[in-house]
């Protein structure tokens, strides 16, 4: 049985890494729900600040497999309030495995203890313990309304999913390096990635502090550095070169952002920061970085390849559109 509960687990945790970064400054959280029978009702996590939580997501998700007319709000808050008045115990006795334990406080939405309590699940099991003092206790919670509750299971995994929001937790800044590299490892050409790819990197553009890249990528590519695909806000950006910013042809489409600042040092308030970049730039940084998210088209390229002598961990692999990738630390 145990197996069986490390794969929901991890299907949980699995989930959660497909939204990580996009959640800043909340933690990337997954929830699975499986009926009394072991049947899998639901998948789902959070997938940004100020929307669905991950345990809502998957019981709004998990009735609607179970009542496919059920035509619940869009908006969070309203859609807690329609589950509880219009649930009729449908998932009473199903259990739920979440990467951290559910909130039992009144934020932008309401508690998910709350929820899971009143909604007669059988079993909560809880890959890492919330230590925020805003949001831990749900599972105190969750055990004083008779619904079971084990913590532990896929710790490591789900230690490793949490790993940005610890450092935002303490005002710690997160550095992630963002790489796009042909099959054989070339970081040259115009467009490397898919859109697929490139989305998924501008959704990330667009909830960082900063975008940090060098001075000679600015000069050779003459890029604009925004979240246009994903139409979201453009960041800062700091530009790391011997050259001065005033220095710099400012005909750059990146100069010419509405209300961006520019930087020639990181600035102290940037919490969440994405540096891209090539070859030169990755051997500059790479031993400052938590992690480095890499992408890689299906594509054999003549251009001289990323040359680093480094060894990986990887912490979460996926598919975007044509496009393998992964999240990884040193």
């Amino acid at each position: 049985m145990r197996v069986h509960n490390e794969f929901y687990m991890n299907l949980a945790i699995n989930e959660a890494w497909k939204y990580q970064f996009l959640t800043y400054p909340n933690p990337a959280v997954g929830c699975v729900i499986v009926d009394k029978n072991g049947r899998i009702l639901s998948v789902s996590a959070h997938k940004e600040a100020g929307k669905a939580h991950a345990e809502l997501n998957a019981v709004s998700q998990a009735l609607q497999e179970i009542k496919p007319n059920l035509a619940l709000p869009d908006e969070p808050n309203l859609a807690y309030e329609f589950i509880l008045k219009h649930h009729n115990n449908a998932l009473k006795g199903a259990v739920a495995f979440v990467s951290l334990e559910p909130c039992a406080h009144f934020g932008k939405t309401p508690p998910c203890a709350k929820l899971l309590s009143e909604l007669g699940f059988k079993k909560i099991f809880i890959s890492i313990k919330d230590t925020s003092e805003k949001a831990c206790g749900g599972g105190e919670f969750l055990q004083q309304k008779g619904v079971a509750v084990e913590f532990g299971l896929c710790e490591k995994a789900g230690q490793n999913l949490i790993k940005p929001f610890l450092k935002w937790q303490k005002n710690e800044p997160y550095k992630l390096f963002k790489l796009a590299l042909s099959l054989n490892g070339s970081a040259f050409g115009k467009f490397v990635s898919c859109e697929a790819s490139r989305i998924y990197a501008h959704k990330i553009r667009s909830k960082i502090d900063l975008l940090v890249i060098g001075g000679k990528s600015v000069r050779e590519d003459r890029p604009i550095l925004d979240a246009r695909l994903e139409k979201g806000k453009a960041p800062d950006v700091c530009i790391i070169s011997r050259q001065p910013l005033n220095e710099f042809d400012k005909s750059i489409p990146l100069f010419s952002v509405p209300k961006r600042q520019i930087y020639s040092e990181i600035p102290p308030h940037a919490k969440f920061m994405m540096f891209e970049g090539a070859n030169a730039f990755l051997q500059a940084f790479k031993d400052e970085m938590d992690a480095f998210l890499i992408f890689h088209n299906a594509k054999f390229e003549r251009n001289e390849n990323v040359r680093l002598k480094a060894e990986f961990k990887p912490l979460f692999r996926g598919i975007l559109g044509e496009d393998s990738y992964g999240i990884y630390e040193l």
